[in-house]
């Protein structure tokens, strides 16, 4: 049964936790909607389209917006009961701190265990239902998609460059086209200005080109020598073909496959199905490698005896070889060679590909308990620290909040491209955080429970003041020691 003062506790945590959970949740929509807001307006996106991509966004963003509303409303919560002097009448009637906080802890427990059920089965739908609705926005409008600057390879067998686009989306400026379906050779486009638009049929993408040049390399593809051709061009016309970008069962199956939209249980599965590949390399090692030698057949029978083969007078293995079959011998071992070289680069680049895989696997399956156990861990950094500082409202907390959750988010990045770059472990990579604000939220439980003045300016004035009366104490007493040996 919840007593009288547990349920105090509770509604002057329910106000501040539901007010920041709503203002994270508003601010990290926001940055979305900050990048491709100029993109979506006036490009007739259906309102029901651009309705349901407000939602999946703010689903998206639920993950970060719980830690962050737990740890501001952790702080709100006591440190208006500590400004009311709330807290120092409950301590004064014998009641802990930590026995205050118990309701507390338990509603916090409950919604990390709500924010754990909500990561493994809502936002992974959510996370491919949100990607599906972006390709489709990107591929009915693509200027959705182009940024200035930066180069944009999403249709096939081409990458674009545009230096700016103007407020029609349309109209462009300082275009560069590369055209990568031949490896060799290089062709690609530029040009000053033009203007980008999606055909009638939404096949192709029409670019019409002004004041630019166009370079291009011909002859046969395997042969170095080409005719460099360079075409300067007033207007320049140029079609790209957009199937690439149309959203098919095969792209959604991949979509499908990005740990990201997995559960715990099918990203488990995923984890021993790579696991097992992997320790299948090995294997295929010996069976694709070594039958292209044929003295590896040899390996077990005793040829290397000294009884059996005696190469004392024998200058070189080449000695060995008779010169009519010294150049097939050569030509036979240098084509064995490059085709082992072959083999061996191709399952390298395979097991390379399936330990990245891997390795992201394990970095998402670590992030569906950290970012539930993070809830709890911020509220245990958030109530002490209110406690202390005793202040309510957005001024203060807010300043606090920040701060701690900047600690937080650093930590979550920096540890989750360590684990990516092999630096770190997963485990230790996903819970770097975790590990290292777990003493802080120690520290400062520890702390509020004795009163503690760590956040209180008079405690520091009267401490700096102590130091400033011992040093002129300490000058004072120097200089009469000089004046009497003087």
């Amino acid at each position: 049964m919840f007593k009288k003062l547990d349920i105090l506790v509770i509604r002057a945590f329910i106000g501040p936790f539901f007010a920041t959970f709503t203002i994270a949740l508003f601010v990290f929509t926001l940055q979305f909607f900050w990048l491709y807001l100029d993109d979506m307006v006036g490009k007739g996106i259906n309102t029901i389209v651009l309705l349901k991509l407000i939602g999946f966004v703010v689903v998206h963003w639920v993950p970060l917006a719980l830690p962050l509303s737990m740890l501001l409303s952790g702080i709100m919560t006591f440190g208006n009961l500590g400004e009311t002097f709330e807290i120092v009448a409950i301590k004064s009637a014998g009641i802990s701190l930590l026995r205050f906080m118990r309701p507390l802890i338990i509603v916090t427990c409950i919604i990390s265990l709500i924010a754990f059920i909500f990561l493994n089965n809502i936002i992974p739908v959510a996370e491919l239902k949100l990607e599906s609705l972006k390709h489709d926005i990107i591929t009915k409008q693509p200027a959705f998609d182009i940024k200035e600057g930066v180069f944009y390879n999403k249709l096939r067998g081409f990458v674009i460059k545009i230096g700016k686009k103007e407020k029609d989306d349309s109209t462009i400026r300082n275009v560069v086209i590369f055209e990568g379906n031949n490896v060799i050779q290089d062709n690609f486009i530029t040009a000053e200005s033009g203007v980008m638009r999606v055909t009638a049929d939404k096949k192709f993408l029409e670019f019409i080109l002004y004041n630019g040049t166009r370079y291009q390399e011909k002859g046969q593809r395997s042969n170095l020598q080409t005719d460099y051709i360079r075409m300067g061009f007033k207007q320049y016309s140029k079609l790209l073909d957009m199937s690439s970008l149309a959203m098919n069962s095969s792209k959604e199956e991949l979509l499908e496959r990005n740990p990201k939209m997995l559960s715990i249980r099918q990203i488990d599965y995923t984890i021993d199905s790579i696991k097992k590949s992997n320790s299948l390399v090995a294997k295929r090692f010996t069976k694709n490698i070594q039958p292209l030698f044929s003295f590896t057949r040899f390996e077990d029978s005793g040829w290397l005896k000294k009884d059996t083969f005696k190469f004392k007078n024998v200058a070189s293995f080449s000695k060995l070889i008779p010169d009519s079959i010294k150049t097939s011998v050569c030509q036979n071992s240098v084509a064995a060679v490059n085709i082992a070289v072959g083999n061996m680069s191709t399952l390298a680049t395979e097991y390379k590909t399936k330990s990245e895989s891997l390795r992201v696997h394990e970095i998402e399956w670590h992030k569906r308990f950290t970012y539930s156990l993070s809830c709890l861990l911020l509220f245990l950094i958030g109530a002490p620290l209110g406690s202390i500082i005793r202040k309510g409202g957005l001024g203060t907390p807010l300043v606090f909040g920040i701060i701690f959750f900047a600690i937080f988010y650093l930590l979550n990045t920096f540890g989750e491209k360590f684990s990516k770059e092999y630096v770190l472990s997963s485990f230790g990579g996903i819970w770097l955080s975790i590990i290292a604000l777990l003493p802080v939220a120690i520290f400062l439980i520890y702390k509020a429970s004795k009163d503690s003045q760590l956040f209180n300016n008079e405690f520091y004035f009267r401490f700096f003041r102590k130091i400033k009366v011992i040093v002129a104490t300490f000058k004072a007493q120097k200089k009469s020691n000089e004046n009497v040996s003087f």
